[in-house]
């Protein structure tokens, strides 16, 4: 799995209503939360989806963007991002090309790792990974104390 300090693989989505995202098209002007979730509309990924849309703003403030990927694909994703009121890019991998390049894939590339958040800077290297099972606020929490020591 890629770690802190390595530079984070550039990926390309396109969403549900057609709208690409890039991750170097954040590069130099804000810094990334990226996390993967096992499954929309499952408890755990519907929790943690809504303490990451509770603290959007805060994050932003940061100088954050954040972007949530799960192996669904993009139609789901859309659904579940208007169901939680989700207003970040939220990424439907069913190729697994996303899950590959940042290497959280498992059971031989069938399913995401339960959870992993990865906090990228503005120039594109990854400042922290962050694991923790069913600890959603611990994501939430970890990213927060990265993106303030970035800009500090």
């Amino acid at each position: 799995m890629l770690a802190p300090g390595d530079a984070a693989p550039d990926f390309s989505a396109t969403l549900a209503d057609g709208r690409v995202v890039r991750l170097r098209d954040f590069r130099g002007q804000r810094h990334v939360v990226l996390y993967f979730f096992p499954k929309a509309f499952t408890p755990g990924c519907t929790r943690e989806t809504c303490t990451f849309r509770d603290q959007y703003a805060d994050l932003r403030e940061l100088g954050a963007e954040v972007i949530g990927v799960s192996l669904d694909t993009p139609e789901k994703q859309a659904e579940f991002a208007k169901a939680q009121r989700a207003e970040f890019p939220m990424i439907g991998d069913p190729s697994k090309e996303i899950g590959r390049a940042y290497d959280v894939l498992r059971l031989g590339g069938w399913l995401l790792t339960k959870r992993v958040t990865f906090v990228i800077d503005k120039q594109g290297i990854i400042r922290n990974v962050i694991h923790a099972e069913f600890d959603v606020n611990h994501h939430i929490n970890a990213a927060r104390q990265t993106l303030r020591e970035l800009d500090a």
